[in-house]
């Protein structure tokens, strides 16, 4: 079985955000989808090692903000690899709005937005899937959305080739190289956290 099929599957990236009566926090997802329209629902995974995860829990409520096109890879620094247990993510970080139920909309490299109230929460083992309806939501732009495909071919870093002939390991969602002969199966991402089977050889 080719792991790597489900990376040809068509979905967006977002940056969901929350609070967690102190701070705002957010992460990046890649699970975001329209349930029903009539009333209008969707549907985020959230994997449950995210701080986000445990603030959604809490408040059960959450925004996305639909990354596009022009998104840089610093953001995905910002708000992926890192963990709000451990640091401010909105620190000096000015691309930003508050919404009206008072989370935080991305408004740099984002389309739109969707703010949700939980309706749901199904577990799914590593993830939770909220399932949430609508409260407000908008168009900010209309520059196409960033896929998944479009962040690995034009947003994401190519790593740089090394002169030695160590084997090495590169994580397919970060580009994190780790050095060694054999990968461990418990091998867990120190950047974004994704486990051994989303590293290929190189």
């Amino acid at each position: 079985m080719n792991e790597k099929t489900m990376q040809k599957l068509s979905y967006g990236l977002f940056v969901l955000t929350t609070n967690d009566g102190i701070k705002d926090n957010g992460c990046i997802i890649n699970t975001g989808i329209q349930l029903t329209s009539n009333p209008q629902k969707i549907g985020i995974a959230v994997n449950k090692a995210n701080y986000s995860h445990d603030i959604i829990m809490k408040t059960k409520k959450f925004n996305i903000s639909i990354l596009n096109e022009e998104a840089d890879f610093s953001i995905f620094q910002r708000f992926g690899f890192q963990s709000g247990r451990d640091v401010n993510k909105f620190d000096g970080f000015t691309d930003y709005k508050k919404g009206l139920n008072d989370l935080a909309i991305i408004t740099k490299g984002t389309n739109g937005y969707i703010a949700a109230w939980v309706d749901e929460i199904v577990d799914l083992g590593t993830h939770s899937l909220f399932i949430g309806s609508v409260t407000d939501m908008d168009v900010l732009n209309n520059i196409p959305s960033a896929t998944y495909t479009y962040y690995h071919q034009h947003i994401k870093p190519k790593p740089q080739k090394k002169e030695n002939k160590k084997t090495a390991w590169r994580c397919t969602v970060c580009g994190f190289i780790y050095e060694g002969d054999v990968l461990p199966d418990d091998y867990i991402c120190p950047l974004c956290k994704h486990p051994a089977s989303d590293f290929e050889k190189i």
